[in-house]
């Protein structure tokens, strides 16, 4: 029986002026001023039957128990709203702010590394708890809010062309870690045949290890008049233009949602990363092209000396001229009765075991970062980013054998998966920076028209946000690819797809009946 869906949205600015800890590098960045708002956006679409409470969120990863603890705010400001319903996805951007809390400030590789391992650089640096106490706080606040205003309203979905990711891992004939002079570390010194943004222009460089997904996935809302909302919109690629900046944003994802408000007013615009882990924004041996392309589209301004302002311009307008295209015939269907099936359930994935070899080379390898002195001379800055760097690299040798010393009795990872239709589409969500052929794995086996991936989900606990490699990856190593980067085997990422497409169709047998 389909009945007549309900629609709530709400969002919240989260930025903040205070200097805080900015995740996603192996060093820590400080931040140092806004350079557009950084967002949490919520959407409940419920029909008094099931429902889905969709929460992205402009942050790196969701770890340090973040989404418990929005969880339980949730339920103390209205113990009626299915809290497990939840289902919330970073962007991955990495100039969002820490969410971490102080004991998992230094994210840098590792989920146990502590600020106080280091000495204090003299900077100024907001509370990491402080912050984290009120991104959660803001997080429900729009949860509730949209559970709140839900109203009568419909849905329209389709699905357009936007590239916006490129494989960013680079495949050479020959074995770059046997180059002589070769780096090999913990961090981004695990190149095999394979390495993230490698260098094109070298004499053994083959191929790119994968292709480009230019697929992008919509689901529009739209009030009891048939008035335009808000909407989901999936990309398979990471927020990562301007990366490596400290200043926070949204990144490429401020310039898609200002672009499409510029059409349609200050709709809601709720971002998902579908699958990206080998995948970025940026374009590796084209630059010369793409850089004659912004000069001539765009001049030389760049207002707030952004970096890779022009490329995430380029994307923002891409994706809202795609928004527009499918916009212009999906509204032609409109749905107002559809069924809602929201499935919640723990899965258990294969771990990348960590070999008896491995094990003895990092405990061997830490005890020589273990000997090594802070820097104390130079700038704070520079103090800050070499021993945040050093402490990054401990920690990840820390994890190898913590890993290795409880695989035997825990072979397994824990996985709170969400897989949920809204007639016929279906929203499929995991913890992982996901390579793209597991999506198309999954999508190829679903039974719906269209099916959402949707990674860099939360779960419970206080890890998640781990690369899900391919077996062409881990052949090719590489930063992604690396026992430090892959909690979960490729076979483990061929269990999710299983696992997945066997909900899928679980949940597709249910009859749909008349839509309205």
């Amino acid at each position: 029986m389909n009945s007549k869906i309900l629609i709530g949205w709400a969002s919240r600015d989260v930025s903040t002026t205070k200097p805080v800890n900015i995740p996603g590098q192996f060093h820590m960045r400080i931040s140092q001023g806004i350079i557009d708002p950084v967002t949490v956006s919520a959407l409940v679409i419920d029909n008094g039957e099931d429902n889905v409470i969709f929460l992205s969120a402009d942050i790196v990863v969701i770890r340090s128990c973040l989404l418990d603890k929005i969880r339980a705010k949730v339920a103390k400001i209205n113990p009626e709203i299915p809290v497990l319903k939840i289902l919330m996805n970073a962007t991955h951007t990495h100039t969002g702010p820490t969410t971490y809390g102080e004991k998992t400030e230094l994210m840098s590789g590792s989920s146990t590394a502590s600020s106080d391992e280091m000495p204090d650089s003299g900077i100024e640096i907001a509370s990491a708890d402080e912050y984290q106490e009120f991104f959660t706080t803001q997080a429900a606040e729009a949860v509730a809010e949209a559970y709140a205003k839900r109203a009568p309203g419909g849905i329209a979905y389709g699905y357009g062309y936007a590239v916006v990711g490129h494989s960013r891992r680079v495949v050479y004939f020959d074995d770059l870690s046997k180059r002589p002079g070769a780096v090999i570390n913990s961090t981004h010194g695990v190149n095999g045949h394979a390495r993230m943004y490698g260098d094109t222009n070298d004499p053994m460089f083959s191929h790119y290890e994968a292709g480009a997904d230019p697929f992008i996935n919509l689901l529009y809302t739209f009030d009891a008049g048939g008035k335009l909302t808000g909407a989901v919109v999936n990309v398979p690629c990471p927020s990562q233009n301007s990366g490596g900046g400290y200043r926070l944003s949204a990144d490429y994802w401020h310039e898609a949602r200002k672009a499409i408000r510029v059409k349609y007013g200050n709709i809601f615009i709720l971002p998902q990363c579908a699958a990206g882990g080998d995948l970025s924004p940026q374009i590796l041996h084209y630059k010369n092209a793409e850089e004659r392309r912004f000069k001539l589209k765009y001049g030389t301004d760049n207002p707030k000396n952004v970096s890779g302002y022009f490329a995430r311009r380029d994307i923002g307008e891409r994706i809202a001229c795609a928004f527009t295209e499918v916009l212009d015939w999906a509204k032609k269907d409109i749905k107002t009765a559809l069924p809602i099936k929201h499935v919640v359930e723990t899965v258990n994935f294969s771990k990348r075991l960590i070999t008896k070899d491995e094990y003895e080379y990092a405990k061997t390898e830490l005890e020589k970062l273990d000997k090594q002195k802070f820097k104390t001379d130079g700038t704070p800055i520079e103090q800050l980013g070499a021993n945040s760097i050093l402490v990054a690299g401990r920690n990840r040798y820390r994890r190898i054998i913590v890993r290795y010393e409880t695989q035997e009795a825990e072979p397994k990872l824990p996985m709170e998966l969400h897989v949920l239709r809204i007639g016929s589409i279906a929203f499929a969500a995991n913890r992982f920076e996901l390579y793209m052929d597991f999506q198309h794995r999954i999508q190829a086996r679903s039974p719906f028209e269209q099916t959402f991936i949707v990674q860099l989900c939360g779960t419970p606990g206080s890890d998640g946000g781990t690369y899900l490699a391919t077996e062409r990856g881990a052949w090719g190593r590489g930063y992604s690819a690396s026992m430090y980067c892959n909690v979960v085997s490729p076979q483990g990422g061929q269990e999710l797809v299983e696992e997945t497409v066997k909900v899928l169709k679980d949940i597709h047998t249910i009859a749909i009946g008349s839509e309205a």
